[in-house]
């Protein structure tokens, strides 16, 4: 049993090599729809050790083989029992994976993984069909942004342990970056800096190149006082201080803020929203407005990433609806005619990585597919996906039990079409353009 999969990257054999060396490469790796992380990556494909994080608190380790390395053409990892959380994985037999890499015409290389393990290869390749086209995608992305311009670069990335963040930081990690996590709690290791959001230190941006301020508090829940009151506080002030903070670090080239499509409104279904159209309504539209302008400072370029609903089963909307349409229990959202703006996680984390160096990006970007959907479609195309049906309409009253009526209507059922105009403008090629395509990709599907 086990599995061989191969395919062809657009990379040469030492680039294609030097990204699995990397870290973040084995959280770039895992699929987001299966139920582990990653604790400890090897600190070396020679002989370092993994650890996966499984459910129950079991674990996952895997020793990668002295004698079976030889850069760049092969490593070797095995599973290993070490501690009691470790013996129950076990019980699926021997585990040996087998990396290889072959240098191909026009510098290009065939990637081979092998599988040696009483697992059936029917349950193995999504998976790996996952991993293959993640790394090429992501050696493509790294390659665009040589190309503009942007070297080897110490990046301060706030929010790093959010869902955004921590897969922001591993594909900079593969991409030769350095970055520095600006933690809240007293920094433990080389790379976190210490950051009070009150007032941050004058040196937190000391040897720093470029900084992703991604830290806020959620947003979703019920628009109580509190809860509006938290939205605000967690972003106005905290960017400000930061962004005047980089603007007067002489190293800090630019400065990229998270912001979100919440900018338009709430209702806005007779009009195709671009970078230039005006601010909407409502709560969250005053936050935004107030959060993008707080990152608009004079002596460094800036960046606000006005996101859309990010499609990743290990955060968001997505997160929510996929047992519920698993189960078969899945429906369009009140009338189905809203739209949604959303984007792949994997294209958004292009956008912030294309921000970093393409100085043509300069205020706000929308950072949302070439092609919204209607709720209707979504629900679908999420249906179609999973091999469910999805029938059962979901009120418009559901969400305001869970939200409240003001958290429904700017959250749930908001009506915004976006347009990724800016992006488009620049030529942008986006990994997962369709619905379609981004759900198999994030679903294994």
């Amino acid at each position: 049993m086990g599995i061989e999969f191969t395919s062809i990257v657009d990379a040469p054999i030492d680039e294609v090599f030097g990204w699995f060396a990397r870290p973040g490469a084995l959280r770039r790796l895992l699929p987001p729809w299966q139920p582990m992380r990653a604790i400890t990556e090897a600190d070396s494909l020679a002989q370092g050790r993994a650890v996966l994080g499984l459910p129950g608190g079991l674990r996952w380790q895997a020793r990668h083989v002295a004698a079976d390395y030889s850069p760049p053409y092969r490593f070797v990892d095995e599973r290993v029992v070490a501690g009691p959380a470790s013996v129950p994985t076990a019980l699926a037999g021997p585990w040996r994976h087998v990396h290889e890499f072959r240098e191909m015409p026009g510098e290009r290389t065939e990637v081979i993984d092998r599988v040696h393990t009483a697992v059936p290869a029917s349950l193995l390749r999504s998976t790996f069909e996952f991993r293959h086209r993640q790394t090429a995608d992501d050696l493509a992305a790294h390659r665009t942004a040589r190309a503009g311009g942007l070297e080897s670069s110490v990046i301060a990335v706030s929010g790093a342990s959010g869902m955004v963040g921590s897969a922001l930081c591993a594909l900079l990690t593969t991409g030769g970056h350095r970055v520095i996590r600006l933690v809240r709690h007293s920094a433990d290791r080389d790379d976190e800096r210490t950051w009070d959001p009150a007032s941050p230190a004058e040196d937190l941006f000391d040897g720093v190149d470029a900084v992703v301020h991604l830290a806020g508090a959620p947003i979703a829940g019920r628009f109580t006082d509190d809860h509006c009151a938290a939205i605000r506080d967690s972003r106005v002030e905290p960017t400000r201080r930061l962004a005047e903070l980089a603007a007067s670090t002489p190293d800090v080239r630019v400065f990229i803020s998270a912001s979100a499509i919440g900018f338009y409104g709430y209702d806005r279904s007779h009009e195709t929203l671009t970078e230039s159209s005006s601010k909407g309504r409502g709560f969250l539209a005053g936050v935004v407005d107030d959060w993008e302008r707080a990152a608009q400072v004079s002596g460094v370029r800036t960046v606000q990433v006005r996101t859309g609903i990010v499609q990743s089963p290990l955060g968001g909307t997505l997160r929510l609806q996929r047992p519920i349409y698993t189960a078969g229990l899945g429906g369009r959202l009140g009338s189905g005619r809203q739209w949604l703006s959303w984007i792949d996680l994997d294209d958004l984390l292009d956008v912030y990585l294309r921000a970093l160096f393409d100085d043509r990006l300069d205020g706000p970007v929308n950072a949302v597919a070439p092609e919204p959907a209607t709720a209707a479609d979504y629900a679908t195309t999420l249906g179609r996906v999973l091999h469910r049906p999805a029938v059962l309409p979901v009120p418009e009253f559901g969400p305001a039990l869970l939200l409240g009526r003001q958290g429904a209507r700017e959250l749930a059922t908001a009506d915004q079409r976006v347009d990724c105009r800016v992006l488009s403008d620049l030529g942008h090629t986006f990994r997962h353009p369709t619905l379609n395509a981004s759900l198999r990709h994030q679903l294994g599907r």
